[in-house]
């Protein structure tokens, strides 16, 4: 329930359906709109930069529930887009954060997360597909969302056997950040990373609790397929991550705290998380590595499951509005995928050479492969190196 500027009485829920629906009528000015609903200020910026939220076809609005279950990963959304999503429907944002893709299949394998919408990584929606965790989703519900203007090289995933099963949030890229005021020799490869983790920056270096991404580096460092299943080689990089282990800070997938602390110098990095560092501590460098690394693209996806199905879609559709996704990228430094969202990006953005790398860059790049997320051999690896 909203309260009004009239003495601050609440409005109820049918009240404000009324209010909107003269408001998309013409028949109210947006001013009135705002005061009688008693959405202020915030919903003025809304109201005037995302005219799509109040168009008629949004559905955004509605008889929603006051809970929506969403999980995804740490340091990834705009906080002020999901308190306006809350103050636009009533809904209430639970967010669950996770590190690592096995983790959030695990989860939803046991049953009963009670998630409503959750951000899966491009390798594992064939597999969250063919064990019929995930809803084929209804376009019609989604008014928002445009396919074509979409970028197919990260959008693709989200097709499978002809059904549309997810809508894209950003693409990144894997790489590693290190403090120069701490590590001098300017580290340039998955290679270099280990020998500083085990040389001049030992007992400060994080690596991920995320098999993709941490055998994967030590797969790159060894010259080795970011995603390789042969025994032979990952054998290889467990010898060297058991070897790291007693120089590592932390394996955590959330390692801003211990690299804004100074505990940390170094650790293996997603690219929006080293755009965050970057801006708040410039001495912060991220890297794509010479020898490797990993390119990647999330989405929204809704559990089979969720019990709140239509805030699921209008969360939805309400992060794919363009405005709202450029807002994100300017928070979180991951780029969208949507061009409509791309247009609407600053200049400092646009040429942001960690939000946009150079193509040469990501030249040695590879997208996760799905087979890496049930492989039980990298499986037993990291469960090894954790233990040991």
């Amino acid at each position: 329930m909203s309260k009004s500027n009239d003495g601050n009485k609440p409005i109820s829920a049918t009240k404000f359906m009324q209010e909107l629906r003269r408001y998309q009528k013409g028949s109210v000015s947006r001013r009135h709109f705002l005061g009688v609903t008693g959405l202020g200020t915030a919903m003025a910026v809304m109201g005037t930069a995302v005219p799509s939220l109040w168009s008629g076809k949004a559905q955004a609005f509605g008889d929603l529930g006051d809970r929506l279950i969403f999980s995804t990963w740490p340091n990834y959304h705009d906080q002020a887009n999901l308190d306006e999503f809350t103050a636009m429907t009533g809904v209430n944002i639970q967010v669950n954060a996770f590190g690592s893709n096995e983790e959030m299949l695990a989860k939803l394998q046991a049953g009963g997360t009670g998630w409503d919408v959750f951000v899966p990584t491009n390798y594992t929606i064939s597999n969250y597909v063919a064990l019929d965790l995930i809803q084929e989703l209804d376009l019609s519900r989604l008014p928002n969302y445009d396919g074509a203007a979409n970028n197919a090289k990260f959008a693709g995933p989200a097709t499978v056997n002809g059904k549309v099963y997810c809508v894209p949030k950003n693409w990144g890229t894997t790489g590693f950040i290190f403090n120069s005021k701490k590590i001098k020799s300017g580290p340039k490869s998955w290679k270099d990373f280990f020998d500083v983790t085990m040389g001049a920056g030992s007992g400060h270096t994080i690596v991920h609790d995320y098999q993709l991404t941490t055998i994967g580096g030590a797969l790159c460092a060894l010259g080795y397929s970011f995603n390789s299943i042969d025994a032979k080689e990952l054998a290889e990089a467990e010898a060297l991550l058991v070897k790291s282990k007693p120089h590592l800070f932390a394996i955590t997938s959330d390692y801003q705290p211990g690299m804004r602390s100074g505990d940390a110098w170094m650790s293996i990095c997603w690219n929006g998380d080293g755009t965050q560092l970057k801006n708040d501590i410039p001495e912060m460098d991220y890297v794509i590595a010479t020898d490797g690394g990993e390119i990647w693209s999330d989405f929204y996806a809704i559990p089979k499951d969720a019990p709140h199905l239509d805030a699921a879609y209008a969360f939805i559709n309400f992060m794919q509005d363009p405005y709202i996704q450029a807002r994100e990228a300017a928070v979180h430094g991951y780029a969208p995928t949507d061009s409509r969202a791309i247009a609407l990006q600053p200049d400092s953005l646009g040429s942001d050479p960690i939000l946009h790398p150079a193509a040469d860059l990501m030249n040695g790049l590879e997208f996760g492969a799905a087979q890496t997320l049930t492989d039980p051999i990298r499986a037993e690896v990291m469960a090894r190196f954790k233990s040991a």
